[in-house]
Protein backbone atom coordinates (compact mmCIF):
# COMPACT_ATOMS: atom_id res chain seq x y z
CA UNK A 1 0.00 0.00 0.00
CA UNK A 2 1.32 3.58 -1.01
CA UNK A 3 2.84 5.84 2.06
CA UNK A 4 1.55 8.90 1.24
CA UNK A 5 4.25 10.29 2.63
CA UNK A 6 5.15 12.79 0.36
CA UNK A 7 1.58 14.76 0.67
CA UNK A 8 3.30 16.35 3.79
CA UNK A 9 6.40 17.46 2.31
CA UNK A 10 5.78 21.52 1.80
CA UNK A 11 7.98 21.19 -1.66
CA UNK A 12 5.49 18.44 -3.29
CA UNK A 13 2.47 20.32 -2.10
CA UNK A 14 4.19 23.83 -3.46
CA UNK A 15 4.98 21.87 -7.08
CA UNK A 16 1.22 20.36 -7.23
CA UNK A 17 -0.20 23.81 -6.61
CA UNK A 18 2.40 25.47 -9.26
CA UNK A 19 1.33 22.30 -11.64
CA UNK A 20 -2.23 23.63 -11.15
CA UNK A 21 -1.42 27.66 -11.93
CA UNK A 22 0.66 26.42 -14.88
CA UNK A 23 -2.48 24.47 -16.34
CA UNK A 24 -4.66 27.25 -15.72
CA UNK A 25 -2.37 30.10 -17.20
CA UNK A 26 -1.85 28.03 -20.08
CA UNK A 27 -5.48 27.36 -20.69
CA UNK A 28 -5.59 31.02 -22.61
CA UNK A 29 -5.66 31.67 -26.63
CA UNK A 30 -2.07 32.51 -27.15
CA UNK A 31 -1.05 29.10 -25.41
CA UNK A 32 -4.15 27.41 -27.80
CA UNK A 33 -2.49 28.19 -30.85
CA UNK A 34 0.51 27.09 -29.29
CA UNK A 35 -0.33 23.64 -28.24
CA UNK A 36 3.48 22.33 -28.28
CA UNK A 37 4.24 25.25 -25.91
CA UNK A 38 1.48 24.27 -23.78
CA UNK A 39 1.64 20.99 -23.63
CA UNK A 40 5.32 21.06 -22.19
CA UNK A 41 5.18 23.24 -19.75
CA UNK A 42 2.13 21.03 -18.16
CA UNK A 43 4.16 17.97 -18.72
CA UNK A 44 7.21 19.69 -17.01
CA UNK A 45 5.15 20.91 -14.16
CA UNK A 46 3.58 17.96 -13.42
CA UNK A 47 6.49 15.95 -14.00
CA UNK A 48 8.16 18.40 -11.50
CA UNK A 49 5.57 17.30 -8.66
CA UNK A 50 5.13 13.36 -9.67
CA UNK A 51 9.29 12.76 -9.51
CA UNK A 52 9.22 14.50 -5.81
CA UNK A 53 6.34 11.97 -4.71
CA UNK A 54 8.22 9.04 -6.41
CA UNK A 55 11.46 9.60 -5.03
CA UNK A 56 9.65 10.43 -1.71
CA UNK A 57 8.39 6.85 -1.89
CA UNK A 58 11.20 5.24 -3.05
CA UNK A 59 12.45 2.30 -0.62
CA UNK A 60 16.04 4.38 -0.53
CA UNK A 61 17.79 7.39 0.38
CA UNK A 62 19.79 6.93 -3.00
CA UNK A 63 16.70 6.26 -5.13
CA UNK A 64 14.85 8.94 -3.58
CA UNK A 65 17.96 11.59 -4.49
CA UNK A 66 17.65 10.04 -8.41
CA UNK A 67 14.52 11.10 -8.60
CA UNK A 68 14.25 14.49 -6.57
CA UNK A 69 17.35 15.80 -9.24
CA UNK A 70 14.82 14.33 -12.26
CA UNK A 71 12.89 16.77 -10.29
CA UNK A 72 15.15 19.64 -10.77
CA UNK A 73 15.25 18.92 -14.44
CA UNK A 74 11.90 19.18 -14.81
CA UNK A 75 11.69 22.43 -12.72
CA UNK A 76 15.00 23.93 -15.17
CA UNK A 77 12.77 22.91 -18.22
CA UNK A 78 9.39 24.78 -16.78
CA UNK A 79 11.69 27.75 -16.12
CA UNK A 80 12.88 28.06 -19.70
CA UNK A 81 9.25 27.69 -21.25
CA UNK A 82 8.52 30.60 -18.17
CA UNK A 83 11.12 32.93 -19.79
CA UNK A 84 10.29 31.92 -23.35
CA UNK A 85 6.54 32.76 -22.63
CA UNK A 86 7.56 36.01 -21.10
CA UNK A 87 10.01 36.99 -23.76
CA UNK A 88 6.39 36.14 -26.76
CA UNK A 89 4.65 38.01 -24.43
CA UNK A 90 2.59 34.73 -23.42
CA UNK A 91 2.64 35.81 -20.08
CA UNK A 92 2.68 39.15 -18.68
CA UNK A 93 5.59 40.59 -16.59
CA UNK A 94 3.77 39.95 -13.08
CA UNK A 95 2.64 36.66 -14.28
CA UNK A 96 6.05 35.57 -15.09
CA UNK A 97 7.61 37.14 -11.73
CA UNK A 98 5.45 35.41 -9.55
CA UNK A 99 6.11 31.68 -11.48
CA UNK A 100 9.82 32.59 -11.29
CA UNK A 101 9.53 33.65 -7.67
CA UNK A 102 8.19 30.42 -6.45
CA UNK A 103 10.02 28.56 -8.94
CA UNK A 104 12.82 29.56 -7.16
CA UNK A 105 11.73 29.05 -3.57
CA UNK A 106 11.13 25.47 -4.82
CA UNK A 107 14.49 25.02 -6.56
CA UNK A 108 15.66 25.61 -2.79
CA UNK A 109 13.35 23.37 -1.14
CA UNK A 110 14.21 20.69 -3.68
CA UNK A 111 18.25 21.15 -2.70
CA UNK A 112 17.75 20.79 1.09
CA UNK A 113 16.02 17.29 0.48
CA UNK A 114 18.46 16.13 -1.92
CA UNK A 115 21.37 17.46 0.85
CA UNK A 116 19.22 15.54 3.23
CA UNK A 117 18.34 12.74 1.69
CA UNK A 118 21.76 12.18 0.71
CA UNK A 119 23.33 8.93 1.09
CA UNK A 120 26.46 10.74 1.99
CA UNK A 121 25.31 12.78 4.01
CA UNK A 122 26.61 12.04 7.89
Amino acid sequence: MIKGGFRKLDVWGRSKNLAILIYRITNNDRYKKDLSLQNQMRRAAVSLASNIAEGDERDTNKESVRFFYIAKGSLAELITQIEISREINYIDKKEFEMILEECEKIGKMLGKLIKVRSPHNP
